[in-house]
């Protein structure tokens, strides 16, 4: 299981058409935009899926493109980075049990998305795969036929030298084989081997070879038994060949007399050219030098302008690591104004009014999923106490999704944490309050401390707790003073009896 846990956060997430029934917006990867695969939610309230999470924030902390697109960005929770989100188990669950089908061709597989991950993935009949030899696309069932029969690549072993080949060299391969299996012309004797095939025919009676007058004219070949009788029974037909060969040569000579004249004016020509290719290989000479003071002068040159290239290669460098250097120092102020923007928020009395506007956008994107949560500003319960925020449902969570306003309290990671009692056990009010000051929405809880909820934080934040079922939606929406100009109001205290 953790080998499979490890394997699938190395993929990004399904492909929608596996499932049996159509996709909905708060299943999909607000990445890659198919459906999540271990997801995780961010400090937005946006889900992305393991492996496309790590991927955006390899490179440093970015900015939630999601939160950019739906007019929502908010610093820093709209700031992806490292440890700034955490494993979505609710959402986890429910998008793994999800009914899906196979989505190859011809695989009639169905059971839930869990089902599929964990023993249908990978491993179908009916995938298409990718030969590695010839680059066909099969289904994964053909593929032991195809590299038996059918790929055109394959490797097959020779049949006489037992040597491995490709099947389209195997015919070339034969020609040159030396098992290949040959035939003597004079015996008949078949299956002799080609490197052997040699050295039978040097001693194979039966062999035909040419005679040995068939340099003057002799055409007749001799099996080498008989050469000795063919010698005897044609020797006059042998010399008189040799004569007639003997008399052509004679004629040749005595043709040649007529040219000797010729061949003097040839030598007079010639002694004049060798003349003529004297003054031009002094020509030659003085050319190579100037050639090769031409070609010390390009070496300096090419010399000069390798020195030159790496200069500015070295400046391209500096040029590129001083972008990097204001790129980082751009996100450090971006990173220094999201933390004076929340200190200048923070309250250190362990009271804190949070004030939400754009009430009915923001409410309209919980209900479409887009931004189902909201965190807010950190406060604290003294300047070196507890560090902690509220987290929002505007269309509920949980046993409360759809049905009432949902919010809970959140501990977060703080300097002075070493310095604190743990677990945290303080008394916390949560308030919705009355813009007339008449009938404040009030629910207050002590802390459960075996919840890791309320454990000292190893991570940024821990897993929020509170009251899924805080306000009834229909309350917000009849008549009343909680909503004005579009804004409300969430009041938290935290007890400090005892800090």
């Amino acid at each position: 299981d953790a080998a499979l846990g490890r394997d699938c956060c190395n993929k990004p997430g399904f492909p929608k058409k596996i499932l049996a029934n159509g996709p909905e917006d708060k299943h999909l990867c607000n990445s890659c935009q198919k459906i999540l695969r271990r997801p995780l939610q961010a400090q937005c309230g946006h889900r992305f899926c393991s492996f496309c999470f790590s991927k955006i924030v390899s490179s440093g902390p970015q900015q939630c493109s999601a939160c950019i697109k739906e007019d929502l960005f908010e610093e820093p929770t709209s700031i992806l980075k490292q440890g700034g989100a955490f494993p979505d188990n609710a959402a986890r669950r429910e998008v793994e049990a999800l009914a899906a089908v196979c989505p190859n061709e011809g695989c009639t597989w169905t059971g839930n998305i869990k089902e599929f991950e964990a023993t249908h993935e990978g491993h179908c009949d009916f995938m298409i795969i990718l030969c590695p030899s010839c680059k066909e696309l099969m289904r994964a069932n053909e593929q032991e036929r195809h590299n038996e029969r059918e790929c055109p690549e394959r490797t097959l072993n020779c049949k006489y030298c037992k040597e491995p080949f490709l099947l389209k060299n195997i015919k070339a391969h034969d020609e040159i084989c030396p098992k290949y299996p040959m035939i003597c012309e004079g015996c008949a004797k078949k299956k002799i081997p080609r490197e052997k095939y040699v050295d039978h025919i040097k001693f194979c009676s039966k062999f035909k070879a040419p005679c040995r007058f068939h340099v003057v004219g002799c055409d007749t070949s001799v099996e080498k038994e008989k050469i000795h009788d063919h010698e005897r029974q044609c020797s006059y037909e042998h010399l008189n060949l040799l004569l007639h060969f003997i008399m052509g040569i004679k004629v040749s000579l005595e043709s040649l007399q007529p040219e000797k004249t010729k061949v003097a004016e040839l030598s007079r020509r010639c002694q004049e050219l060798e003349a003529k290719v004297s003054t031009f290989e002094n020509i030659v000479c003085v050319l190579n030098r100037e050639m090769e003071r031409s070609s010390t002068t390009m070496e300096a040159y090419n010399r000069q302008h390798r020195l030159d290239q790496d200069k500015i290669e070295i400046l391209n460098n500096k040029v590129r690591q001083l972008e990097r250097t204001v790129s980082l120092r751009d996100l450090s102020i971006v990173e220094m104004e999201g933390k004076m923007r929340e200190m200048s928020a923070a309250t250190y009395d362990g009271v804190f009014v949070w004030k939400i506007s754009d009430f009915t956008k923001k409410r309209q994107d919980a209900v479409a999923g887009r931004a189902p949560a909201m965190f807010s500003p950190a406060f604290y319960t003294s300047k070196y106490g507890y560090k902690m925020c509220l987290r929002i449902y505007l269309n509920g969570d949980g046993t409360g999704r759809g049905t009432h306003l949902s919010l809970f309290f959140v501990v977060m990671r703080g300097h002075s944490d070493a310095l604190l009692k743990w677990p945290f056990n303080q008394k916390v009010t949560l308030m919705l309050l009355d813009q007339n000051n008449r009938e404040h929405i009030i629910d207050a809880f002590r802390p459960d401390i075996s919840s890791s909820s309320f454990q000292r934080p190893v991570s940024d934040m821990n897993i929020a707790s509170g009251c899924p079922l805080f306000c009834p939606l229909p309350k917000l929406d009849s008549k009343n003073s909680y909503i004005r100009d579009d804004t409300i109001f969430i009041k938290a205290i935290v007890d400090l009896t005892g800090l």
